[in-house]
Parts: structure tokens; sequence; C-alpha cells
């Protein structure tokens, strides 16, 4: 392998494509959406020399992709998307990644920005004495063996039905919030154990809880369908499958090293796969839905204790406070899709690691309440920047992405050097100059966060326009920060 900077071309406004050929085992074009300052990062971090790997795997449908958030990850780097044939294609692990179906969710509401400032630290230490963060195994839902089962098997639904919320917020989650999972008996004991206490939690790392202001709306159509408004309270809830979904694709890696490994010629064992239609391939799907589920019931489960707290703390009800689920979608997934390949519609399987789905106006699985705009995109930024909400184009179709955007402002540092460049700093103080209240448990886990360990979203942005695969509808900036 060559450490040489690749001469990609640009192709397109922020698309650059290195041709399939121009390496050994390349039957693909690899193919990054990014700005000159984006590639140039993804060149140094070696997260191209995963873009190009996967574009040397067998039966890749389309290009080797990776979104402008892209950075090094495990196996495909973050940003990652490869499209597989659903009868005959190959299923990888290493392009989902161990946090399964982390995922964002976003409520608009009529609350006015100004009214939450006699009452954010009220909220902030709210969240964090009622939602368990961090690594803690403690949740606030005790779940029997029957019950765990019941929310594999039915997600968001499960929650709905048994726990908290209402049932329209379905319609608004991707995939209606469940994916099908009938067969317990592809999941593993510890990965059960390790679930049955988390859900209901936030997690570490990345994960959030935040609520925004809309600040700016670019696309005034879209914003009213999507219910946004200057100068309105946001909520955004960002989290996964926790550690049932870390643990499910721990065992799924090992299983597929020991029973495939050998026999396959990669240039990265982290990239080991498996045919989709083989038992493993098969159980590993099964699994994979199984913790996306898991997620999506964490989310609902969070969102009706944030709303919990907001209620009390601003003394409505959530129909008087206008508070509603405008989207939940997800990040690190492998799901089968229809999508039109040489002209005609084909079902494939799509892995998408660290990027989302962003379907055109009219598409079938958009709520109804959206098809003339597009599906919602949300792109978080750091703790200390504005996030967007996007919208999926019809434009994106000849970008070949399989109506994919940027799921995030994407890291620019490790955690560590994050860490090393926030040593002598006080987060909290700084972040409260800028006008965001954090609230976190973890002075570490803060330093880890800091802005300066994310790309510029701005840039992110601007690139996810510029070359067609959404468009802009509003910006959004953080007020109240909680952080794992």
């Amino acid at each position: 392998m060559s450490s040489a900077p690749r001469r990609f071309e640009e192709v397109a406004a922020g698309r650059w494509r290195l041709a399939r050929g121009a390496e050994r085992g390349m039957d693909a074009d690899a193919e990054v959406f990014a700005s000159p300052a984006i590639l140039q990062a993804a060149q140094d971090d070696a997260s191209i020399e995963q873009v190009v790997n996967v574009a040397c795997l067998p039966g890749l449908v389309g290009s080797s992709l990776a979104m402008p958030d892209i950075h090094y990850g495990y196996g495909f780097c973050i940003g990652g998307v490869a499209a597989f044939a659903a009868a005959a294609g190959i299923v990888l692990p290493g392009g989902v990644g161990y946090d399964i179906n982390c995922g964002v969710r976003l409520l608009a509401s009529s609350i006015p920005a100004v009214e939450l400032g006699p009452v954010r630290e009220r909220i902030g230490h709210g969240i964090l004495q009622r939602i368990p963060t961090g690594l803690t195994p403690r949740a606030n839902y005790k779940l029997n063996k029957k019950e765990f089962q019941r929310v594999l098997a039915n997600g968001a639904r499960e929650i709905v039905r048994n726990f908290a919320g209402e049932a329209g917020d379905l319609e608004f989650i991707e995939a209606d919030g469940c994916l099908p999972f009938d067969q317990p008996g592809v999941i593993g004991p510890k990965a059960c154990e390790r679930g049955s206490s988390q859900l209901g939690t936030l997690g570490s790392g990345n994960h959030f809880i935040e609520l925004q202001e809309v600040v700016e709306i670019y696309d005034p159509a879209a914003a009213r369908l999507f219910g946004l408004e200057t100068g309105r309270i946001a909520v955004m809830i960002h989290t996964g499958s926790r550690g049932f979904g870390h643990q499910v694709a721990s065992d799924y890696i090992e299983t597929f090293r020991k029973r495939n490994l050998a026999r396959l010629k990669l240039r990265d064992p982290q990239l080991v796969h498996a045919a989709i239609h083989s038992a493993e391939g098969r159980n590993y799907l099964q699994a994979l839905n199984a913790a996306s589920n898991f997620a999506w019931a964490n989310r609902q489960l969070l969102q009706e204790d944030v709303l919990a707290i907001l209620e009390e703390a601003l003394g409505a009800g959530r129909d008087k406070l206008g508070l509603r689920l405008v989207y939940d979608q997800a990040h690190n997934i492998a799901k089968f899709e229809s999508h039109e390949v040489g002209g005609r519609p084909t079902d494939l399987l799509v892995h998408r690691k660290g990027a989302t789905r962003a379907l055109p106006p009219g598409h079938a699985d958009i709520p109804a309440k959206y098809r003339a705009a597009g599906q919602p995109v949300l792109i978080p930024g750091s703790m200390g920047s504005s996030s967007y909400v996007l919208r999926g184009t019809a434009s994106a179709a000849s970008a070949g992405t399989f109506f994919t955007s940027a799921h995030g402002a994407g890291r620019r540092l490790s955690r560590h050097q994050a860490v090393k460049l926030a040593a002598q700093t006080d987060v909290r103080e700084r972040m409260e100059k800028r006008g965001v209240l954090v609230c976190s448990l973890s002075s570490q886990g803060l330093k880890e966060e800091i802005p300066e360990a994310y790309k510029d979203i701005d840039d992110v942005v601007r690139v996810t326009v510029a070359s067609g695969i959404s468009e802009k509808v509003a910006r959004l900036r953080p007020l109240l920060v909680v952080k794992g």
C-alpha cells in the first residue's frame, strides 16, 4: 500500500474521484465528497486508504463513497457508504461499526428561546439527574427477559405501546422505528445482559442532548412542513444502541474472522465479510436489526424523559409547548433498499457508517407530511457550533450516493489529541462565554469533545449543498448541552 497522497480528480463541485484501476485490486471508483481542506485531512489521517480498500471489495455496486464528514474508523471510514446486490452480495460489520444505529432525533417546539434563560440550568441538571449518562450500567427501566425481547422485536413501537409516547411519533422515525427481527437465538447472552440494563440511557463520547434555538431559515416552505420557526426552541438527541450494539458488533466481527478471514484476500482484515445469504450473514443482519430496534427504543424513551422535564420546568404540557417529533434517523446501519442502477430498480444492501439516508421529494418512505419537501436530514455540529437541518433532493440521484448525506461535522482530532489540547482549559467556563450551558458528570469527557476536535460544520454543509446531496433548511445554535 502506498502512503503517498492519491491523485483524486474533481469531477463535479465538491466531488472527487479516484478511478477504478488506479491501484491494484480496485474494481470500482473511490469517490469523496469534500472541500480541498477536508480531502487533504482525509489523506493525512488514512481514511482515504479505507475508501480505496472498500473499492477493492467484491461485488460493490456503484462507487466506494465517503461523505464530507469523513474521518478514520474501523474498517470503513466514518462517512463511508457502500452497496451490494441483495441477491448475491456481501455484508460487512466493519461497514456499520460498533455503535449500531447511533442516530439523531429532533423535536420542534413553539417555545420562545428567550423563555429558556430562567430555567435553563434547572432543565440541564434535571436531565442529568433523571437520565443515566456515561458508561454506567444504571438504567431507569429494568426489563425482564420477555420484556427485553419484545423491545428487540418491536423497537420504538414497544415503547409507545407499553412505556410512554404517542403512536403518531412512529411515522416520523426512519423505518417506523422497527426493522424485522424474529430470531432471538442469534443474540449472545453477554449482549442481552449488557442491553437489558441500558435502555433509556444516553451513554458517553459524542452522545448528547441539546436544547437549541432555530436562528436561521433557508427554505421557508420546508421549514414550515418540519415545524421549525426562528426564535423557537428545538431539542436534539444523539445516541445509539449502547453496550448492546457494541457487543453484537464484537461478537459477529469475531465470528466472521474465525469463519472467513483466512480464505479472503483483503487489503484490511477489518473488512472481513460474509455472503448475505450465508448462515453468519443472515444471523448478523438479524442481530443488526435487533440492535437498531434497541436504539430507536432508547431514543424514544429519552425523548419522553426530556419532554417530562421540559413540561415540569415550563409549567405546561407538550401540546401547549408545541413539542413534536420532527424526525429520527440512523447513522450506522445496513438496510435493504431499492435504488435505480443502470436505469432499472435494483434491490441492494446499503451500508452507511457515519452517514445518513437523505431521500428525495416524493419518495414513498418519507412521512406523507414531508413528501413535497424531501426527507429531513439532521446534521449536528460540536457542542460549541451550529447544527443544521437539511432535506433530501432529487438531484442527488445523479451523484450515485444512494440518497445519502453526511451525519455530522466529523472528527478532526482523536480523543487523545483533543484532551491534550484542552489540558489547561475549563471547558464549561469557555462554553458559557459562548452562551452555551454545558452539563456533564465528566470533565475528561468534555475535553474529548471540545469544538476544535471537529471539522468546521459550515464547510461540511457547504460541500453537501454544492454537490447536490442535500439542501439547507435551517440552522440551529446550542443553548444547553448535556454530555455523557
